[in-house]
């Protein structure tokens, strides 16, 4: 692999690490109740898009299992710190747990909105590539974020806060699915003029522009 697919793979995997542990803030922007993650996690998607694009959805599907299963030992080491007796004199545990030792529901939440959006995202993409000979980019980066970020969003806001507090107090589950989701489209959109000059960079310096033709888009498939 190359050095330019590492550091993407790289910062793939970092931002969707970070994204899940500031996910647990919950803020209001513009009057929009919304996770803080929204400040980052829509890059996992811009990333997602560069890498299938270039690299085809074979790799691109490695990379997303990739991201979860170094989430999973993130979390895991999350948990274990907090089992570790705390020193008398510090007393942060509380903050800790609070910020680090999320329950049980959010974790399967992020889970499955993840794997089921990026997964998604990344089939679309691949497919419109085909289907457009590819051309128009936008179309399908627009096309498979609609996708994407649509299960994400719906599987994430329902399995968190179905039922909570936060959906209460934000109106309801699916004002809060729908504004997650418009969010997260509008800024791929807006990322569009960013997103060709570096599909057009990666592409010259990889020598690579993969069309995924006669493919298993089985997702389980990732390291067969």
């Amino acid at each position: 692999m190359s050095g330019l697919f590492l550091l993407l793979a790289s910062l793939f995997v970092t931002l969707l690490v970070a994204s899940n542990i500031i996910a647990v803030k919950v803020t209001a922007v513009a009057g929009l109740v919304l996770p803080a993650a929204i400040a980052v996690f829509p890059v996992t998607y811009i990333l997602g898009d560069v890498l299938t694009e270039v690299y085809g959805f074979r790799v691109a599907r490695r990379v997303i299992w990739l991201g979860f299963v170094c989430n999973l030992v993130a979390v895991a080491a999350f948990w274990v710190g907090g089992l570790l007796p705390a020193f008398a004199e510090w007393k942060d545990q509380g903050a800790y747990e609070a910020i680090l030792g999320r329950t049980p529901r959010i974790l399967l939440a992020s889970f499955l909105g993840y794997l089921a959006g990026e997964l998604s995202n990344s089939q679309v993409l691949a497919r419109l590539k085909v289907l457009t000979r590819g051309r128009w980019l936008w179309s399908r980066t627009i096309s498979s974020t609609i996708v994407g970020q649509g299960f994400d969003s719906a599987l994430f806001i329902t399995v968190a806060f179905a039922g909570t507090v936060v959906a209460q107090t934000g109106g309801d589950v699916l004002r809060l699915v729908v504004t997650q989701w418009g969010v997260k489209v509008a800024y791929e959109a807006l990322m569009t003029p960013v997103l060709y000059p570096v599909v057009a960079y990666v592409k010259r310096r990889e020598g690579v522009d993969t069309y995924d033709r006669d493919i298993s888009f089985n997702p389980l498939r990732a390291f067969r």
